[in-house]
C-alpha cells in the first residue's frame, strides 16, 4: 500500500474509532464528581449539596434516569439544579422520573434554553465563533416540569431572593434566569443578604452575572451550560465554553474575585444531535461545603511595642 493511503487509512480509522468512543461509551458514563469547598462560617460543620445540571432528557433513556434516580440515596442536605432538564417535547415524565427520588430532598432550581426551546440540528463549528445569534427550536413544556418541581417543594430561584433552613443552617439565595438568552435580571434581586450560607444561581455563567453575585458578596455560584466543554483535549481543557468564561474554569470549582467560589457542572447530557462527549464524562457532582480556613491571629501588641521587637 502506498505510504500516503496507509497514512490516510491510519487517520481515518483513527478518528472513527474516536468518534464511536466519544458517542457511544463516554457520553454514557455516568459520572460522580465530588469536591470540597470552603465557603461555610468558621466553626461550621459540613453541609452537602447535590449538584444536578444539563440533564438534556429524551423519552427513554433508562440508563441515565436509574443513575441519577439512585443519586438519592447520598441523601444530601440540599439538592440545586442549574437547568437544561429538556431535549424533547415529552421529556417531562423523564425528568421527574429521573429526579423523583431527589424531589424529597429540599431542592432549588433555575432553568435554561434548552428547558424553554427544544435543540436544532446545528454546525458545530458554530461554537468556535462566537455570534450573539441565537436558533430556537420547538417551545417546550417548561411550565409543566416546573408545576412538578414546585409540588415536591422545590423552590424555583428565578428571579427570587430566598432564604430556607436547611440542617439547622440559614440559607439566602438569589438567582436569575438564562443569561444565555439575555434574560438574566440581576438588578432586580441584587442586594447583600446575611445568612449562615450565600448561593448564587444561574444556568449559564457569564461574567456580568458573577461579578454581580460576588460584588454582593455571595459565598457560592452554581452554574451549569458549558457541558464542561463537552470535547477536551488532554493538555489542553475545553475547546470552547459557549459562554462568557474562559476555558479553564469549564468545569469544576474555581475563584471568581477575592472572596466567591463558582462551580460549573460539566451537565448529564448532550444535543440529540451532537451526542459525543470526549474527555469529559455526563456527571453530577456532590459538593462539600466546609468552613473557610481561619483568619491569621492579630496581634495584640500596639506599634509601639511591636517596634520594640524589631531587630
Amino acid at each position: 500500500m502506498h505510504p500516503l493511503a496507509r497514512f490516510a487509512l491510519g487517520t481515518a480509522t483513527t478518528g472513527l474509532a474516536g468518534v464511536a468512543y466519544a458517542a457511544g461509551y463516554e457520553s454514557r458514563r455516568w459520572t460522580l464528581r465530588e469536591a470540597a469547598l470552603p465557603v461555610l462560617p468558621e466553626g461550621s460543620r459540613p453541609l452537602r449539596i447535590l449538584h444536578v445540571s444539563d440533564l438534556h432528557l429524551t423519552p427513554g433513556q433508562e440508563s441515565k434516569k436509574r443513575w441519577v434516580a439512585e443519586l438519592a440515596a447520598l441523601e444530601p442536605d440540599l439538592v440545586v439544579n442549574t437547568g437544561d432538564n429538556l431535549a424533547h417535547p415529552k421529556a417531562v415524565p423523564a425528568a421527574l422520573a429521573a429526579l423523583g427520588p431527589l424531589l424529597d430532598r429540599p431542592g432549588l432550581f433555575v432553568f435554561g434554553s434548552n428547558d424553554y426551546f427544544g435543540p436544532t440540528p446545528k454546525n458545530p463549528a458554530r461554537y468556535l465563533r462566537p455570534s450573539q445569534r441565537r436558533i430556537h427550536g420547538a417551545p417546550l413544556p417548561w411550565r409543566d416540569l416546573r408545576a412538578g418541581f414546585v409540588e415536591h417543594g422545590w423552590q424555583d430561584a428565578t428571579h427570587q431572593r430566598l432564604f430556607l433552613d436547611v440542617d439547622g443552617r440559614r440559607i439566602g439565595v438569589v438567582g436569575v434566569d438564562d443569561p444565555h438568552l439575555s434574560l438574566d435580571r440581576y438588578s432586580s434581586v441584587s442586594g447583600p443578604m446575611t445568612a449562615d450560607l450565600r448561593l448564587g444561581l444561574t444556568h449559564s455563567p457569564e461574567p456580568r452575572v458573577l461579578d454581580g453575585m460576588a460584588a454582593d458578596g455571595v459565598d457560592l455560584v452554581l452554574a451549569g451550560h458549558t457541558h464542561g466543554g463537552q470535547l477536551r483535549l488532554p493538555g489542553y481543557g475545553a475547546i470552547v465554553t459557549n459562554c462568557g468564561i474562559d476555558r479553564s474554569r469549564a468545569r469544576g470549582a474555581s475563584r471568581w474575585g477575592t472572596h466567591t467560589w463558582l462551580h460549573v457542572s460539566a451537565g448529564m447530557g448532550t444535543s440529540p444531535y451532537t451526542p459525543v462527549r470526549f474527555a469529559c464524562p455526563p456527571e453530577v457532582s456532590l459538593l462539600t461545603l466546609l468552613p473557610r480556613p481561619a483568619a491569621p491571629a492579630r496581634s495584640k501588641a500596639t506599634p509601639a511595642q511591636a517596634s520594640e521587637t524589631v531587630g
